[in-house]
């Protein structure tokens, strides 16, 4: 395998695989090839399948005696005991009290998921149900329930989401199938054939009740889901072609996607830079992302000495999913917000979901080799100790606690110190450094601007427009960020939002559910639409200039703020005359991550239509018994107050309780609305099944207000992490400068760096400095012993960026390939391809 870092620090991305290249894999990895999959299937061990799964979620003898997995025992046994009361104490119409069928699809999926939970139990080595026959019939009595009430009649069923009858209802019955497999054999045979061949006709986004890979339903993580259902259920009827066929559709989701030769038209799935989207435009590793890796080192599992040979290889694409996809997108356990959908409003978000990955960590590193091995156990040991509630597997447990108890594997991040990572294919920024990371969440017409669905993240409308979050170490990001962020934070006025002054409402409230209806217009909106999708569940922007370069752990990135779709689509008359769309704020903006700040420049910024608008330098949240205190300074010594006139030339936000601290540096002059609030909202209000809860926040917010009329200056300031009130003093003779910053340039200087960064935003050669660039470009000059270059095309339109160095003529001493580099009068030009390079960096070692 290759090293998880190349020495340059230049670039870090996935391996590039085609769908070729896997599919080429699979008969070593003892996966099977698409084309011929009867035949290719003919060595599989149904039996050592079966038992395998039963493994995963039930344990072994020998692991479930060991007292690091006790807990999870008695969860499993408890859990089961919890649902066979409510199966004892159910009405007329449910099989467990509380869960009132026939009309409503969640309860039919938790029905079944409730009976696979008392299966589970009963196939628990050392559990007190375990092998408990009486058990195990009340389950296949239920199983047989609900098939002739609820689930038997297709013509009756599939209301509600469309998840839950391809995917959800089919996990839980496949795997209690499993688990069940010789009382269903000795008292219900026929229950199987019965079961599978409902699911197949349930599965209607697919193709003659199977996968269909041209289907819009059936990629990523949903795919990974599907696939792996059919898998057990070929497995229970050792039919090798449902089998064969199952495992060869998951193994596409291993090879990455070129933009530029899609396969069956899907956009969902992993990128070169370690992007991961899913619902086609969504950056979604967080939640989907996680959802899909643990499926497939499930699979890895299940099919473990069940097929000929071993799955090293694709293992080994797992693992750089691992290093360069999500490891960036941990901080100190918690994973990051831009990443994660709609699910940012969910209550468990955050440590729960970094828990899940923990654990397929520990299971991928006995499926890769060598160095990979070590370095995810390292890993493992470097990250704070999950719970282990949250996995899936006893075994699972087991493994992670002996990881964590070996002394002899030292605690390491796959992160290296200071990283700065370009999620160009998904819009994203990740920014780290030792005391903090820093994380940017972008918009285009490629990426989506925010994601609502299902009465779930029910205030989106700014998250995809320059939305950052600035994690601190040592820190509960709990009482920072997740769920009570959202809530207590005005949607107008999360950090580094340029929002309208307007007031928007949500659309469970315009339409009085959480979708728009309107199946007799042309476009076909229902709940599971491509309409819906583009227009209410995640439009994507309108804009093309999204992206840029990084040098080393530096990094420069730029956008330019725009409508989305459905506006845009409105205007041209397109969508109904009911359905409400929202003018966004115009503004082009620029940041630039160094070592000790983050620079944010905007420009032409505009509320558009005679509004005002307001860009939020920070918002953040504390307890409202934290120590929280706001200091400032104005221009030229002068005393600055909240709630006065005095524009800033630095404030301090400090938590004096958790000893965290965040300085703004402003490289303009303007006034800065900044103080402290007492915000008590309920979770309900960012998502609908939330539970009634009242949360109280002490919120800090830093905002400028930019006028509707007149000429609206640019803004231009640093975000200090950790700062000092010396350190904020400071930066008056600092080393940074803003060489240019309106519509068509914004550049910086930091002399101690040695750095020049620059977006360019129009057409056609621009000055910045000693550099001619030609733009659209973001481009990153580090100057010293050797001078190094990095360029990228942020619209990913162009065919070649290029830059001309002023001054004395340099030589190539290294560059990447596509880069060339030759004098011209008056200095050194500087010219990447990057046609087909989808925003990615290339650079330059000169002398």
């Amino acid at each position: 395998m290759s090293p998880a870092y190349p020495p340059n620090g230049l670039e870090l991305a996935v391996p590039h695989m085609s769908r070729r290249q896997v599919l080429s894999l699979l008969p070593a990895a003892g996966l099977l090839a698409a084309a011929a999959p009867s035949r290719a299937a003919a060595g599989i061990d149904h039996a050592r399948l079966l038992a395998n799964t039963v493994a995963i979620f039930a344990g072994t003898p020998d692991v479930n005696t060991r007292p690091e997995v006790a807990g999870k025992l008695a969860a499993i046994v408890g859990t089961a005991k919890q649902r066979l009361a409510a199966m004892d104490k159910a009405g007329d119409g449910e099989l467990f009290s509380g869960l009132k069928l026939g009309t409503d699809d969640a309860k039919l999926q938790l029905a079944f998921q409730y009976l696979y939970e008392i299966a589970l139990a009963t196939r628990t080595p050392g559990g007190e149900l375990d092998n408990d026959a009486a058990v195990q019939r009340r389950v296949l009595d239920g199983l047989l329930w609900l098939h002739e009430r609820y689930y038997g009649d297709q013509s009756k069923g599939y209301y509600g989401n469309w998840y839950n009858w391809e995917i959800g209802i089919s996990t839980q019955v496949s795997r209690t199938l499993v688990l069940l497999a010789d009382r269903v054999r000795e008292e219900r045979p026929d229950l199987t054939a019965t079961y599978i061949a409902s699911m197949d006709a349930y599965l209607r986004n697919g193709k003659n009740g199977d996968v269909d890979l041209d289907s819009r339903f059936h990629t990523g993580a949903n795919l990974a889901d599907i696939t792996a259902n059919r898998i057990l259920q070929g497995a229970l009827t050792a039919d090798d072609v449902r089998v064969g066929k199952a495992i060869s559709d998951q193994a596409t989701v291993f090879a990455t996607v070129d933009p530029y030769n899609l396969q069956h038209g899907v956009t969902d799935g992993y990128y070169r830079d370690g992007s991961f989207i899913q619902h086609h435009s969504v950056a979604y590793t967080g939640s989907y992302g996680r959802i899909l890796l643990t499926r497939v080192v499930q699979t890895l599992k299940t099919l473990e000495g069940a097929t000929s040979g071993g799955a090293s290889d694709l293992a080994g694409v797992v693992y750089r999913w691992i290093a360069d996809g999500f490891a960036p997108l941990i901080f100190e356990g918690w994973m990051m917000e831009i990443v994660k959908g709609r699910a940012v409003s969910r209550t468990t978000t955050g440590y729960a979901d970094v828990g899940v990955i923990v654990e397929a960590i520990a299971d991928l590193a006995d499926h890769v080799e060598g160095a990979d091995a070590l370095a995810l156990k390292k890993y493992v040991k470097f990250l704070p100790a999950a719970d282990t509630a949250t996995f899936a597997s006893p075994v699972s447990v087991a493994r992670y606690a002996a990881i964590r108890a070996d002394s002899a594997i030292p605690a390491a991040d796959l992160n290296p110190p200071e990283r700065c990572m370009a999620y160009n294919a998904m819009d994203r920024t990740v920014h780290r450094r030792p005391g903090y990371a820093f994380a940017l969440a972008r918009s285009s017409d490629r990426i989506s601007k925010y994601e609502y669905m299902n009465g779930e993240n029910l205030m989106p409308w700014f998250q995809g427009d320059g939305a950052y979050y600035l994690y601190l170490a040592g820190e509960d990001q709990r009482e920072v960020f997740g769920v009570d962020y959202y809530t207590a934070v005005s949607p107008y006025r999360l950090a580094g939002v340029t929002a309208p002054v307007e007031e928007r409402r949500t659309v469970p409230e315009l339409y009085g559910r959480f979708w728009y209806e309107n199946p007799g217009h042309p476009l076909n909106f229902t709940s599971s639409s491509e309409s819906q999708n583009t227009y209410v569940y995640f439009p994507r922007a309108g804009n093309a200039f999204s992206g840029g370069a990084t040098l080393g752990a530096y990094g420069a990135v730029g956008m330019v703020q725009s409508d989305d779709a459905a506006y845009t689509a409105k205007q041209a008359g397109i969508l109904p005359d009911d359905f409400v769309v929202y003018r966004n704020a115009g503004a082009t903006k620029s940041w630039f991550m160094l070592d000790d700040e983050i620079v944010v420049l905007a420009a032409d910024v505009s509320g558009q239509g005679g509004r005002e608008a307001v860009t939020t330098v920070d918002s953040r949240i504390a307890a409202p018994s934290d120590a929280v205190a706001l200091t400032g300074e104005g221009w030229g010594g002068r005393a600055w107050q909240a709630g006065g006139t005095t524009p800033p030339r630095w404030l301090r936000y400090a938590n004096g309780t958790r000893g965290t601290a965040i300085g703004y540096a402003f490289f303009t002059e303007q006034p800065v609305a900044a103080g402290l609030e007492t915000v008590t909202r309920s979770r309900r209000v960012v998502r609908v099944s939330n539970p009634d809860t009242s949360v109280t926040k002490n919120v800090f917010t830093a905002s400028i207000t930019h006028p509707a009329t007149g000429d609206v200056p640019a803004l231009a300031y640093a975000l200090v992490p950790n700062a000092t009130e010396t350190r904020l003093r400071g930066y008056a003779n600092g080393p940074l400068a803003v060489l240019a910053n309106n519509r068509h340039v914004q550049a910086i200087r930091h002399k101690t760096l040695g750095i020049v960064a620059a977006n360019v935003f129009a057409d056609g050669p621009r000055h910045v400095e000693h550099l001619l660039i030609d733009g659209p470009a973001s481009v990153i000059v580090k100057s010293g012993k050797r001078t190094v270059v990095a360029l990228s095309d942020p619209t990913m339109k162009r065919d070649r960026v290029s830059v001309v160095l002023h001054g004395a003529p340099l030589r190539l001493d290294s560059a990447d390939e596509g880069v060339t580099v030759r004098r011209v009068p008056g200095g050194t030009l500087v010219q990447a391809t990057t046609r087909h390079a989808y925003g990615r960096t290339f650079t330059a070692t000169l002398r």
